[in-house]
């Protein structure tokens, strides 16, 4: 009886020109990390359940995939953080603080599959990690490579919304509320979903209990905006009664002001009270990417400060910043809307021997391969059309014919797939030829205009 083939849900599968455009991606985070000195690290996707879930609790513990093997406990890694709070702490002596390093790799939780949202994803992450202090000029850096990497893929209508815990806190602290302010950031970072009024009965009615004036003085501050300068400006009001909060406005402009030094234009950024991002461990600066024209797909880009990475395994106080892109749910949102280009074929010559000895075919593939284009060579014994077929099917750019009058001859039959162009040329001649058309595909962004 045959097995009916499916996959789970909440788990994606692509076609191989969807893949090719992943891989695109990816490699164009992989090579911008790269700029900003990051260096690239792998961790096991299953670890020990005791060192995953040392700080675990509530939801995540709910959504862990967790089995036993023999007498081991063992979890599924559920982000790329915790797995590098444990291998800082474990290579301590080894590594270079502050240490940078970038990783893209899956993670899994068991969370209800649905849209834009699933239960094996790509994240791509960044991390600067110090060894007792971390400069400010870090937390201002990491938007600026948001903004380049964004860019680089071709998008234009995103932004990212920054914030400082310090602020949060120390406001909340002037109010008295110091021991409620967890769950009043967790409740206020919903307002985008439910709403004002909403967060406000939530707020009044539920476990936090506020009363009605104290939830208005929360609205009215978190509602201050306008440009950066005017909400830097409208904190002014309130320095002076809280150190904390004084802190966070110091931080909090010193990061807007390397922002533009950074090169990251105003309107992509902005000064937004209400992220406080629903993690506890985030202490200082906060950030959200969102896309303008999809607001509803929330976050796709996500950090901030936190000031002991690793205090479950060691002693060390080693305080970071870091964000990381849900790289599937953007990829989810971005060939939903149509918005990716074509994507190139895996493959940018397919080599047709037309001779029974295949050697001089084996030959021209190797040479082209030696000069860096991808080929395919295609030895199957199937009809003329049939190849021609297989090639369309493939998107190949360009195929190339080994015959009897092209060995004698010493040319190279080449035919360009797009706009059916033939040649007979030299071999350079023909390189010459394909690679220009190569690179001229390969100028456009993976995001369409």
């Amino acid at each position: 009886m045959k097995v009916q083939p499916r996959t789970l849900s909440g788990f994606m599968e692509l076609l191989p020109e969807q893949q090719v455009i992943m891989e695109s991606i990816m490699d164009v985070l992989r090579e911008t990390y790269a700029l900003y000195g990051f260096a690239p690290l792998d961790t096991p996707i299953i670890e020990a359940s005791e060192v995953l879930l040392a700080k675990a609790g509530g939801e995540t513990e709910k959504q862990i995939y967790r089995f036993s093997k023999g007498d081991t406990d063992l979890s599924l890694r559920f982000d790329l953080t915790v797995p590098l709070a444990k291998y800082v702490a474990l290579h301590y002596a080894e590594l270079a603080f502050p240490f940078r390093r970038f990783q893209i790799g899956k993670v899994y939780r068991g969370e209800r599959a649905q849209r834009g949202r699933f239960r094996e994803f790509y994240q791509a992450d960044i991390d600067i990690i110090g060894d007792g202090k971390l400069d400010i000029a870090n937390e201002a850096e990491i938007p600026a490579i948001i903004y380049r990497t964004f860019t680089r893929l071709g998008l234009k209508k995103f932004q990212i919304r920054v914030n400082n815990r310090k602020i949060l806190n120390g406001f909340y602290a002037m109010l008295g509320l110091s021991e409620k302010s967890g769950d009043i950031m967790r409740t206020v970072d919903k307002i985008d979903k439910i709403g004002p009024d909403k967060v406000r009965e939530l707020l009044v009615d539920s476990e936090i209990g506020l009363d009605v004036e104290c939830a208005n003085k929360i609205l009215k501050f978190i509602a201050i905006k306008g440009k950066n300068s005017e909400v830097l400006d409208a904190l002014e009001f309130y320095r002076g009664k809280n150190e904390l909060f004084d802190t966070g406005v110091n931080e909090l402009g010193s990061v807007v002001k390397y922002l533009g030094a950074f090169g990251v234009p105003e309107e992509c950024f902005a000064v937004d009270l209400t992220i406080a991002r629903g993690l506890d461990y985030y202490t200082g600066t906060v950030y959200e990417t969102t896309m303008l024209e999809h607001p509803e797909i929330g976050s796709v880009c996500s950090g901030g400060r936190y000031d002991n990475l690793a205090e479950y395994y060691t002693d060390k106080i080693l305080p970071g910043v870091g964000i990381s892109i849900g790289l599937t749910r953007l990829f989810y949102v971005l060939n939903e809307q149509g918005m990716l280009n074509q994507s190139e074929s895996a493959v940018d010559v397919l080599l047709l021997p037309m001779t029974e000895d295949l050697s001089p075919a084996i030959e021209l593939a190797t040479k082209f391969r030696d000069s860096g284009i991808r080929v395919q060579l295609y030895a199957e014994q199937k009809k003329f059309k049939a190849k021609m077929n297989y090639a369309d099917k493939l998107g190949v750019p360009f195929v190339v014919f080994v015959g009897e009058d092209e060995i004698k001859e010493q040319v190279v039959s080449c035919k360009d797939m797009r706009s059916g162009e033939q040649t007979k040329l030299s071999f350079e001649q023909t390189l010459q030829r394909v690679n220009a058309v190569l690179t001229e595909q390969h100028r456009g962004s993976i995001i369409k205009e």
